[in-house]
């Protein structure tokens, strides 16, 4: 199930998105403050963004998401200002769709930014583990980006709260490349002295 960060103030816009998401096979992690949203971050597929926030801006997250990572982002926006949705999108977004918005137009732009990025469901008969899936999820997400071994062990860290060692690492990596090259299903690639990237076949 593809976790996705809600960010957005309003209680009933945040309640209704997550309900929205939940009934169409999502997993929502809601949060209605900036420093909420960076505690929920990590292990996401994909983030909506509010612009206009209590403690800050969905357009400066957004920025600081991109230091680190590809995953797509929609801006949530009621100003319908060519100006501003222009500098939200500048800054590395994906999308934006303005309040209020139709829930079909809203799951169809989620689809289509999930697919853009390379980061649909994998296909279930790969028989991959839970934490197999999540680093093959996290390479996609970030394609052809060079991932060091520090940053896939901090992420495996931040969203699943356990410890994996460097060796560890290795064989996992290992096995998922195994898996993925029989299926077909993209591969992972070792660059020597770095770390590595995913690449589509």
């Amino acid at each position: 199930m593809r976790k996705i960060l809600v960010l957005e103030d309003d209680e009933n816009i945040r309640l209704g998105l997550c309900h929205i998401l939940k009934v169409n096979g999502y997993e929502p992690a809601a949060a209605g403050r900036l420093a909420e949203a960076r505690a929920l971050y990590a292990g996401c597929s994909l983030c909506l963004l509010d612009v206009m926030l209590p403690d800050g801006s969905g357009v400066d997250f957004c920025r600081e998401i991109r230091k680190s990572s590809d995953v797509p982002v929609i801006f949530l926006t009621c100003v319908d200002d060519s100006t501003r949705i222009a500098g939200a999108l500048d800054v590395g977004g994906d999308d934006y769709v303005i309040k209020p918005f139709d829930t079909t137009v809203l799951l169809a732009r989620i689809k289509a930014a999930l697919r853009r990025c390379g980061a649909e469901e994998l296909p279930e008969d790969l028989d991959l583990t839970a934490i197999e899936r999540e680093l093959a999820e996290y390479f996609r997400m970030n394609k052809n980006r060079i991932l060091t071994r520090e940053q896939i062990l901090a992420k495996l860290w931040d969203s699943r709260g356990e410890y994996v060692n460097d060796n560890t690492l290795s064989v996992r990596i290992n096995r998922l490349r195994a898996k993925l090259e029989k299926a077909g299903n993209g591969r992972i690639v070792t660059v020597k002295g770095v770390g590595y990237k995913w690449e589509e076949r």
